[in-house]
């Protein structure tokens, strides 16, 4: 909850300084009655205070003529209930949501289908991430040789998709072919609760049919980073991203917040907007 909260501070200020978005209403259990830009540090105060109620706050915002978007960070548990109430007030929805069940998602796809309501789900609200994924997903076409280096200061800081239901490989992308239609390509690129075993502790551990081997490394001062190695005859191609800060995922969640509004059904990942 404590990241989650650094970066739903980080998204106010980003809101209120994006060219046509302004902050309506904030809701969490902490600071109850404050004022959300002095919470975030901000120079002035943005005369919104911070509400423990997400009927009330959706119920005073829906009588507003403007467009309405709920950025959801909360627990994975409550997606579903708070998607649920903000479309019943006619709010379009972005959830980050780094681990979420693949059930949840299929039943909110169905639900907003029906409705006709535009939800993005993201693991991942980092472009940088994103790219990575991409790049790794085109390389393991052309190499048999892969491995998975992730580092992080705190062992429960994790910005990136933590879904174990999807690997790559050197040889294919594992796709879990849901029964709605999703398009969802996903990666396994950061693990943070490996189990290891005493012949795996060495070498990592592995995900997927193919083999592909996860190397974690948590030590405080570390960045929170990806490096995904691949080898092949005579090279080795290396990818590389690190995050320093929550700020990374601030340019997406404008993007996605931006791209919801023309949405009629639920759209699973960040990437289909780049």
């Amino acid at each position: 909850m404590v990241q989650q909260r650094q970066i739903g501070r980080a998204a106010i200020v980003a809101v209120t300084k994006a060219r046509g978005m302004e902050v309506a209403g904030a809701v969490d259990s902490h600071c109850v009655g404050q004022d959300i830009g002095m919470v975030c540090d901000m120079e002035e105060p943005l005369e919104i205070p911070i509400i423990n109620d997400l009927t009330m706050v959706l119920g005073s915002i829906s009588q507003s003529k403007a467009t309405g978007v709920v950025v959801d960070f909360t627990d994975t548990s409550t997606v579903y209930d708070n998607v649920k109430q903000a479309t019943a007030f006619g709010m379009k929805s972005v959830v980050y949501v780094p681990r979420i069940e693949l059930e949840t998602v299929s039943a909110l796809s169905a639900f907003c289908e029906k409705a006709s309501m535009g939800v993005l789900v993201a693991p991942t609200l980092s472009i940088g991430s994103i790219l990575l994924q991409q790049a790794a997903i085109s390389a393991s076409f052309h190499y048999s040789n892969v491995e998975i280096v992730e580092s992080r200061a705190n062992a429960n800081i994790q910005l990136y998709s933590e879904d174990t239901k999807y690997a790559f490989s050197g040889h294919r992308i594992f796709h879990h072919q849901m029964q709605l239609k999703l398009p969802i390509i996903s990666l396994t690129l950061v693990k943070s609760t490996i189990e290891k075993t005493d012949q795996q502790m060495s070498w990592g551990q592995v995900l997927g049919e193919d083999g592909v081997r996860v190397h974690s490394l948590v030590l405080p001062g570390l960045p929170s980073s990806t490096t995904v190695h691949f080898s092949g005859p005579g090279e080795v191609y290396s990818l590389k991203h690190d995050i320093t800060d929550v700020q990374c995922l601030m340019p997406g969640l404008l993007l996605a917040i931006r791209k919801v509004v023309r949405l009629k059904n639920l759209v699973y990942g960040l990437e289909k907007f780049l």
